[in-house]
């Protein structure tokens, strides 16, 4: 097959186009992140969370990523404008009515991957695939796109982006299939290998194809966003969990300089022969930084649910009036987000029917006393739960209660 490319003209002018890594050229934090990147996407897949709960995280992520991949291209809507789109519920005016149709097309374009992906098919990349994320990108948009620009058509003439140059025009078809090939057969999983190495590799092919779709530059529009969503099918097939696929999107768009900078000089290094290690390197650190920031909201819903459990076995004792506002106010303190003062305490729902009746000093005893056994602390003006304790297997410090 590389024989019959031999004199093809992309093979002088893109020499950095070529389908083919060896493993040893990666630098070592390669492999170290990869292995973050499993490791991490394994415990968020594994997380218990309420239904509720899930629903909302894949419902913010898609709503991130599809605005973060339209953004990166210069669409100007919101967050909140995208969620609105999403349920239908935004009509834009006329003159911004296309940026509305640009971030249908790629919520569109996810939920479709995700479903082919997700139904348990052999879903596998090919051309025709790639073309057609191409026409649904930018179907709709035919006032909007580059004048020569055929939505699903790979481009017959040159292009430009800043200033880089796309493969030569009468070789990007025979690219596009080269890289399938070299994405679908020649990168073998083996058939024993692990689920996360199975996932660190399709987290490897994901970055590759984006890269290598951005290098050929195959349609006269939607490049970028057809690039990204191959990232987006490979990590979803490679098994992370679908908010954890909108993650690299999100990461490109709020580092949408260097993004353009890593892409400008993966081609441009080695003294133009390219080398595509660095993008992979910036692709992987934003995207365990991201898993890391996922992890910390479903430990934090996680903590909550576990809460009241914790708080009830710490207090015991027998049931009375005591117990019960003790119990309150420890379940109130590990609801907020922030430490509350004394006044907020009072103004809540829960409590102050509790304190109604009481004195000041009532309220100052039960605070003490949910300090003294370990589930509050004075934080600034305020009290804040101590919700941290149900970590119990962190490490404790010296000095720490519980510690050796």
């Amino acid at each position: 097959m590389r024989g019959r490319d031999r004199g093809r003209q992309y093979r002088r002018t893109h020499p950095w186009i070529r389908f083919g890594l060896n493993p040893r050229d990666a630098p070592a934090r390669v492999w170290l992140l990869l292995g973050q990147v499993a490791a991490r996407a394994e415990l968020l897949a594994e997380a218990l969370i309420p239904e509720s709960e899930s629903r909302k995280l894949h419902r913010t992520f898609l709503v991130k990523g599809a605005r973060a991949t339209a953004a990166i291209e210069g669409n100007t809507l919101t967050e909140a404008e995208v969620e609105e789109r999403r349920l239908k519920q935004r009509n834009l005016p006329p003159s911004r009515a296309y940026l509305g149709v640009e971030v249908d097309n790629v919520l569109a374009a996810y939920n479709r991957i995700a479903e082919e992906v997700l139904a348990g098919g052999a879903a596998r990349l090919d051309r025709g695939r790639i073309e057609d994320w191409n026409r649904r990108i930018l179907d709709g948009l035919e006032g909007h796109i580059a004048e020569e620009a055929v939505p699903g058509v790979v481009r017959s003439h040159p292009v430009v982006t800043g200033r880089y140059r796309g493969a030569p025009a009468e070789d990007c078809v025979r690219l596009l299939e080269r890289l399938v090939h070299w994405l679908e057969r020649d990168i073998e999983v083996p058939a024993t290998a692990r689920r996360g190495d199975r996932m660190a590799l399709g987290v490897l092919r994901g970055i590759l194809a984006h890269l290598w779709l951005a290098w050929i530059h195959p349609f006269g529009d939607g490049n970028g966003r057809v690039a990204r969503l191959a990232e987006l099918f490979f990590l979803l097939r490679a098994g992370l969990p679908t908010p954890a696929c909108h993650l690299p999107s999100n990461h490109y768009y709020r580092t949408r300089e260097e993004y353009y900078r890593q892409l400008d000089r993966s081609s441009r290094a080695d003294r133009g022969r390219g080398d595509p290690w660095g993008f992979v390197l910036y692709a992987l650190e934003g995207l365990v930084d991201g898993l890391r920031e996922q992890a910390s909201l479903v430990e934090r819903e996680q903590r909550r649910l576990a809460w009241p459990g914790f708080v009830r076995d710490r207090i015991g004792g027998r049931p009375g009036p005591a117990r019960e506002r003790r119990t309150n106010l420890a379940l109130v303190l590990g609801g907020a987000e922030a430490p509350l003062t004394r006044a907020a305490l009072l103004d809540h729902a829960r409590l102050a029917r509790a304190y109604a009746r009481r004195t000041g000093k009532t309220l100052t005893r039960d605070l003490n006393w949910l300090i003294e056994r370990g589930l509050a602390e004075r934080s600034g003006n305020g009290f804040r739960a101590r919700i941290e304790r149900l970590q119990a297997l962190r490490p404790r410090q010296a000095g720490e209660e519980g510690s050796a």
